[in-house]
């Protein structure tokens, strides 16, 4: 008996069951103020927007970045092959905290755009890293400014 391989590939396509799920789905925020404006919670919405482009549950390719532990980020994306496994559809990767922003941020463009993954969603993965990487740093105490110039000048001329 021959061996088949076959790829699955789904019955509905992306565009109708964002159709459908737009409007409602169990990612969606909505607020009254603002103009009604809409938010998304799915972690792999890099800008948190109710938006085709930007809804990862709806798109085969999908890019996610969450906080890791002692300041480290998550690197999760979807993989095409697995579409109707949950569990073999997400790949990780990893970013300690002790890892420089820019190493951090050339990975997560090589694996987003530089692969051929998604390159439209490069700018905003970044982005997403870069502000969850300052968040996880230490506030530093607001020390007093230190004076400069003309004014440091007539400030030690009075002492």
């Amino acid at each position: 008996m021959p061996e088949h391989h076959h790829e699955h590939h789904p019955n509905v396509s992306a565009d109708l069951i964002w159709e459908i799920a737009r409007t409602n789905n169990a990612f969606l925020v909505k607020r009254r103020s603002g103009g009604g404006v809409q938010f998304s919670r799915d972690p792999f919405n890099l800008v948190n927007k109710n938006s085709r482009k930007h809804a990862g549950f709806v798109n085969d390719k999908a890019v996610g970045i969450l906080p890791g532990e002692k300041g480290g980020l998550t690197l999760t994306t979807k993989k095409t092959k697995h579409s109707n496994r949950p569990i073999a559809n997400i790949n990780e990767v990893k970013f300690g905290g002790d890892k420089s922003g820019p190493k951090v941020y050339k990975n997560i463009v090589n694996v987003t755009a530089k692969q051929g993954y998604r390159a439209d969603l490069r700018q905003d993965s970044v982005a997403r890293a870069s502000a969850i990487k300052k968040s996880s740093r230490p506030v530093k105490d607001g020390s007093e400014k230190k004076l400069r110039g003309a004014k440091a000048r007539k400030a030690a001329v009075k002492e």
